[in-house]
C-alpha cells in the first residue's frame, strides 16, 4: 500500500472517528442542557462533555496535522535551479560554501559576510514559507507581502474619498481629498536553531530542504502567532490586542472597537450567543462576506456548547478535511494566543483579517551552518525578517468578556 494510501485510510479514520465523537457531545451536552433547565445541575454530566469537548479538541488537531501533511507540495513541478541547488546542498551537507560564494554575482545566492552564513535559494526559502502556511493560522487569513526592505510603508485612506453623481454634459464637483493615514510595518528578525546529525546530512537521499523546513516551521509559527496576536511592535509584528480598545460605539480609526458579553470572565447565562450576533454585525456589510472568527480552544470549547433559538448548535465541524470549522456560518480558526475569558479581555475576533491584518516577508532566509557548539550535532541557525500589524481599522472587531 503506498505512503498516499495509507494517508487517506487514516485521513476517513480519523473523520469517522471525530463524527462520531461529536455525536457523542452533542447527545452528552444535551442531557447537560437539560438538567440545567430542570434546576438539576449534574457535575457528572459537566465533566462528562468537558472530556469529550477535549477530544473533539485532540481529534481536530490529528485531522489538521493530517492534512496538511497531505496536501504538502511537492517540488517536481517548479523550475529548480540544479547549479544553486547542488552548491547549496553542498554548503548544508558539508560545509562547504565556495560553490555559494561563486555564485554570489549571479544573484543566486549571496554570502552574509557581516553575519555569516548564507541566504538560501529561492526553492529553500519557498518550502518554509510554505511550511510556515500551513501552520500558522493568520498567515492563512491575512495579506501577507513579500518586501525586498526591512521596513514597509503603505498609505491609507482612514475616511474614503468623497464621490457624487453627475449627468453625462455636467460639470464635476471636485470632491474632497481622502484623508491618509502612513503605516509602517517594521519587519524584527524571527530565528530558529534546529540541529540535524552528520548521519542524516551524509545521507544523500534525504532531503535536507524539506528536513529544515519541517523543524523550522513550528518554532517559526509559534513565534509568529504569538506576536502577530499581542506583539508589541518592538523587533517583532505588532499584534492585534496591543491596539486601543474601545467600544465600538466609539470606534475610531487607529483603534480596534469592541463589543462586550455583558457578563465579566464569561457568556450571559440567559442569551449567550447574543454577544456573538452582535460581534458579526458590528464591521460593515463590506467586511463581513469575507469574514472570520479567531479565538482559543478553550474559549471555543465553550462556544461549541450553545444552541441557537431553534435548538441547533452554532458550531459545526468542517465539511471537508484541511477547513475551518464554522460558527454561525463562518470560518472559525483557532489561535492559541488568543487570550481565555477568565482574563475579561478580547477573547475573540471577527472580520475579514484579509483587508485587516497585513503581515509583510522579507525575501530571503539565513542559515549559518555550525558544527562546533553542540557536538557531535550540527545547528543550523536559521533567519527571517517578517513584520506585521492592522492596516484596516474597520475590518476587525473584539468580543471582550466584560461588564461593558
Amino acid at each position: 500500500m503506498s505512503e498516499l494510501q495509507t494517508e487517506t485510510k487514516e485521513m476517513k479514520s480519523a473523520q469517522a472517528d471525530f463524527a462520531s465523537t461529536f455525536q457523542a457531545f452533542k447527545t452528552a451536552n444535551d442531557e447537560r442542557l437539560a438538567a440545567l433547565e430542570q434546576k438539576q445541575g449534574d457535575g457528572l454530566l459537566t465533566d462528562k462533555v468537558d472530556r469529550i469537548n477535549a477530544a473533539l479538541d485532540a481529534q481536530s488537531k490529528r485531522i489538521e496535522n493530517l492534512a496538511i501533511s497531505a496536501t504538502r507540495p511537492m517540488m517536481g513541478g517548479e523550475a529548480i535551479n540544479t547549479e544553486a541547488k547542488s552548491a547549496w546542498s553542498s554548503y548544508i551537507r558539508t560545509g562547504d560554501g565556495s560553490e555559494l560564494a561563486s555564485l554570489e554575482g549571479k544573484s543566486l545566492s549571496s554570502s552574509v559576510d557581516a553575519e555569516g552564513g548564507y541566504v538560501a535559494p529561492a526553492e529553500t526559502e519557498s518550502r518554509i514559507d510554505r511550511a510556515l502556511l500551513d501552520a500558522s493560522p493568520f498567515r492563512r487569513i491575512s495579506t501577507v507581502r513579500r518586501v525586498g526592505r526591512g521596513q514597509f510603508k503603505k498609505p491609507v485612506s482612514a475616511g474614503g474619498a468623497a464621490s457624487g453623481w453627475a449627468g453625462e454634459t455636467e460639470a464635476r464637483i471636485e470632491t474632497d481629498a481622502p484623508q491618509l493615514e502612513l503605516l509602517e510595518f517594521p519587519a524584527g528578525e524571527l530565528y530558529a536553531m534546529p540541529a540535524a546529525t552528520q548521519t542524516l546530512l551524509d545521507d544523500g537521499v534525504a532531503d535536507v530542504d524539506q528536513w529544515l523546513a519541517d523543524e523550522v516551521r513550528d518554532v517559526f509559527a509559534a513565534q509568529e502567532t504569538a506576536a502577530f496576536t499581542a506583539g508589541d511592535g518592538v523587533n517583532k509584528p505588532r499584534g492585534l490586542l496591543d491596539y486601543t480598545q474601545v467600544t465600538e460605539n466609539a470606534h475610531s480609526w487607529g483603534n480596534l472597537g469592541y463589543v462586550a458579553t455583558g457578563t465579566a470572565g464569561g457568556f450571559d447565562a440567559d442569551a449567550p450567543i447574543d454577544a456573538i450576533m452582535d460581534l458579526i454585525y458590528a464591521p460593515k456589510t463590506r467586511y463581513r462576506a469575507g469574514g472570520s472568527f479567531i479565538m482559543n480552544r478553550r474559549t471555543l470549547s465553550e462556544v461549541r456548547k450553545f444552541k441557537d433559538a431553534d435548538g441547533n448548535y452554532i458550531w459545526q465541524p468542517a465539511a471537508k478535511a484541511g477547513q475551518p470549522s464554522s460558527l454561525l456560518g463562518y470560518k472559525l480558526n483557532e489561535v492559541e494566543d488568543m487570550p481565555d475569558m477568565a482574563s475579561e479581555g478580547a477573547v475573540m475576533a471577527f472580520g475579514d483579517f484579509r483587508r485587516g491584518y497585513l503581515v509583510v516577508d522579507r525575501q530571503g532566509v539565513r542559515v549559518l551552518r555550525d558544527p562546533y557548539s553542540a557536538k557531535p550535532y550540527v545547528l543550523f541557525y536559521t533567519t527571517k525578517r517578517v513584520g506585521g500589524g492592522v492596516q484596516d481599522f474597520n475590518a476587525i472587531k473584539l468580543l471582550k468578556t466584560a461588564a461593558s
